[in-house]
């Protein structure tokens, strides 16, 4: 937003008259697909870490099973 506001005073100090209105919204126009992204990709990496968190927990749960020699009632051993 920064780079925005430098390019609109620099525009308006500027004798010659350079249109950078296109060039503006262009960048904010990207400065929003990368937030959107962003958002996307932290939301995607949270999923992973929570689905990581539940399969080390069920991994924990067999394997405790396992060494305890105990099945549920009802379950094929694999």
């Amino acid at each position: 937003m920064a780079l925005a506001t430098e390019l609109c005073r620099i525009n308006e100090d500027q004798k010659v008259a350079l249109d950078l209105d296109p060039y503006v919204k262009k960048l904010l126009n990207a400065r929003r697909r990368v937030v959107l992204v962003n958002n996307i990709l932290q939301n995607a990496q949270e999923r992973l870490r929570r689905l990581n968190h539940s399969v080390a927990k069920e991994t924990a749960r067999r394997k405790a099973m396992l060494e305890s020699g105990g099945y549920p009632q009802g379950s094929p051993s694999k």
